[in-house]
């Protein structure tokens, strides 16, 4: 009976260890490393040419947080050796590329890469860029999204790095203001402009209401920044007859009136060009309160003769979901999209299908754009 008792208890003992062992793998421990091995490449000695390459190989061990976790990495670029926080880019030490990377082995993109070393370099002109290789340090930031700290891995040299003058991509701005007479050529008080969907194609409107030879001017910032453009070297096109006219650099609107003004940016090597259009201020009310037209399809609003006047449209022919918008060539209705949240216009942008507005059959919208509210009545 001794031995049988002696059995039973080995056997719970084994049991019990190995249900402490069992709850150890489906419950494990989070751990918060410090650091991780980031691993010289095999071929470090050799030239790396940016210019000639598309993308550079590194490996990594994982870190150890306990259990394999979703990690970003994050490579970071200095010339020094030095990684040091910094406020700016002016006292930067290192650089961050832009790609985060997801797995251990990463192909790292040779001409972020090339940019980070420009950058860092502080060298403005290509005929006084290096001509020979250089040492490049590089270092990894480990990140997991459960509000860890993040860690970095060891520093690795790559001494031979040939790179070249690579420049930052050009990108569309994302913002336009339009500033003059209009606001006292206070940037402070200048106007947005609606961003038109999507923000990738440069475009920007607003419907705004000009005194008799008005002035403007535009920026993607609120400054005198030497970015700031208006009739010189931009191209205009007055489809209203809005009497657009150069005034010291300034475009002069002539003829009084409510215009749609819409801002095309594109491309032009490492610059921008803009063209400025001056639309008739047509506004429509589109969708099942009108038969289930769409766009310029749609029902005109009445325009006014005053900064202060409503644009009003025909009486609803049936009930639902207000949709309201301006309509500019090549592009959708909605792209251009509006309508009032608690009576205060609010343009879709680049946003999604905005929350909806039911109107009843035979009633009215009114807009005052210069007050940015709407109602129904």
């Amino acid at each position: 009976m001794k031995k049988i008792n002696i059995i039973v208890w080995m056997m719970l003992g084994v049991l019990g260890i190995s249900s402490c062992e069992s709850d150890r793998d489906s419950n494990p421990v989070l751990l918060e490393p410090t650091t991780f091995i980031l691993n010289t490449p095999a071929y470090a000695s050799t030239v790396y040419d940016l210019k000639n390459s598309k993308t550079i190989e590194l490996a990594c061990s994982q870190p150890d947080y306990g259990f394999t976790a979703a990690t970003d990495y994050t490579v970071q670029v200095s010339l020094t050796g030095e990684f040091k926080e910094a406020t700016d880019k002016a006292t930067a030490t290192y650089l961050a590329l832009p790609t985060v990377h997801t797995t251990a082995r990463m192909n790292v993109d040779a001409q972020e890469l090339a940019v980070a070393i420009v950058n860092l370099s502080g060298i403005t002109e290509e005929n006084k860029f290096y001509t020979d290789p250089i040492k490049v340090y590089i270092r990894l930031n480990a990140s997991v999204n459960d509000g860890m700290r993040p860690i970095y891995s060891n520093v690795i040299e790559l001494p031979k790095v040939l790179s070249y003058f690579a420049l930052d991509a050009m990108v569309m701005p994302d913002k336009m203001y339009m500033t003059g007479s209009i606001c006292g050529w206070d940037w402070a008080k200048a106007y947005p402009m609606v961003s038109v969907y999507p923000v990738a194609s440069g475009e920007f409107w607003i419907m705004k209401y000009f005194a008799a030879n008005d002035e403007i001017k535009f920026n993607v910032s609120k400054a005198w920044d030497g970015a700031e453009f208006g009739f010189a070297n931009t191209v205009i096109n007055d489809n209203a007859n809005a009497g657009i006219a150069d005034s010291g650099g300034n475009i002069k609107i002539t003829n009084a009136g409510w215009y749609i003004v819409a801002v095309k940016t594109t491309i032009v090597g490492r610059s921008y060009a803009y063209a400025v259009d001056f639309f008739e201020p047509t506004v429509y009310v589109c969708g099942l309160t009108v038969g289930d037209k769409w766009g310029a399809e749609g029902q005109k609003f009445t325009v006014p003769q005053t900064a202060d006047g409503e644009f009003v449209s025909p009486a609803l022919t049936a009930s639902g979901e207000l949709r309201l918008c301006v309509v500019l060539p090549k592009h959708e209705w909605w792209h251009t999209e509006f309508i009032f949240l608690s009576g205060k216009i609010e343009y879709r942008a680049n946003g999604n299908d905005q929350d909806p507005v039911q109107a009843e059959a035979g009633k009215k919208v009114y807009l005052d754009f210069s007050k940015g509210i709407g109602r129904v009545e």
